[in-house]
């Protein structure tokens, strides 16, 4: 029941990874976040409510809020605003590849926070995904890519097919490369937290206050840009909308239950490695939506990279 948890898992984060791509491209990589963060925090607020009969962590000492609240900036607002913007620039596809490196800097972050030691099959599972990322956006467009701007939404009334569709560009890249670093370093600060907060709901607790600081953080950035129209005109758009609460429903709501049931059933690194295969089942629905080309190659190397993730967390 673990196993199959975990590939369910995956297929939730592709719908997911589908719709915050089409709400990016609409709201604004901001705007979004920001809806993403609020639904997120009423979730799981509710959720604690059933579990423990406090909105609140109870119990949480100021050390482990600390590293929690750390987490959520490292993790959601600087992870979540350069994958969201990976999406905008590259799409979702690309952008879950590029999250394949995320085990890679929680390794790293691991061995330099806490200590624990790099084994000779984790080196050959970051060297296994690098490779796995280079063969697949080798390949040359046919045409020069035109990446959109970065956190440029998209007009209310456009087609969620492209005239000419997100490839992979070294904007998106380095913004695939913040995203990968915001998750895994944010997985090793929260694994620290939990160290402090020993609790039947660590994990729920512990992600409601990561999502206080992501909320308190994009609000913080969408206050500053001061991109209120942005935020009137997607509540407008239908399309939008849909997107943005199929993302909070899909992702906060069941991803991650889900995803903490399957941990519980079934090896953390056997479910960490079929939760990973999200970059191969988005192949296909990226190429039908959104009209993004797929070659063998692309298909060889995101393979490729899937593997060296199972390498990795195996």
């Amino acid at each position: 029941m673990g196993e199959i948890l975990s590939i369910i898992v995956a297929v939730i984060w592709t719908i997911t990874a589908l719709f915050a791509e089409v709400g990016s491209k609409r709201f604004g990589a901001i705007q979004m976040n920001v809806l993403r963060m609020a639904g997120t925090l009423l979730f799981l607020g509710v959720a604690l409510w059933v579990l423990t009969g406090s909105v609140c962590p109870v119990g949480m000492s100021p050390a482990a809020w600390g590293w929690f609240l750390a987490s959520g900036l490292v993790g959601f607002v600087l992870g979540d605003w350069c994958l969201f913007n990976s999406y905008v620039v590259m799409g979702s596809r690309f952008g879950q590849l590029m999250m394949t490196l995320a085990p890679l800097f929680a390794a790293f972050a691991g061995w330099a926070m806490l200590g624990e030691q790099l084994t000779l099959q984790a080196w050959l599972g970051m060297a296994v995904t690098m490779a796995g990322i280079a063969i697949a956006v080798h390949d040359k467009p046919a045409t020069p890519a035109q990446p959109a701007s970065v956190a440029q939404p998209a007009a209310a009334g456009a087609s969620l097919r492209e005239s000419q569709p997100p490839r992979f560009s070294l904007v998106g890249f380095l913004l695939g490369l913040g995203a990968a670093a915001g998750q895994g370093v944010g997985i090793v600060l929260s694994k620290m937290g939990m160290v402090l907060y020993t609790s039947d709901y660590a994990a729920v607790s512990g992600t409601f206050v990561r999502s206080v600081a992501g909320l308190v953080g994009f609000l913080l950035i969408y206050w500053w840009r001061g991109d209120r129209q942005r935020m009137r005109n997607g509540l407008h758009d239908k399309v939008a909308v849909q997107s943005a609460l199929g993302a909070i429903i899909t992702g906060p709501c069941i991803g991650v239950s889900l995803s903490l049931f399957a941990v519980t059933l079934a090896p953390a690194g056997v479910a960490s490695t079929l939760m990973a295969l999200t970059p191969i089942f988005i192949l296909w629905p990226s190429k039908w939506l959104f009209g993004q080309p797929i070659t063998a190659r692309q298909v060889l190397g995101t393979v490729v990279a899937v593997a060296g993730t199972a390498v990795l967390c195996l």
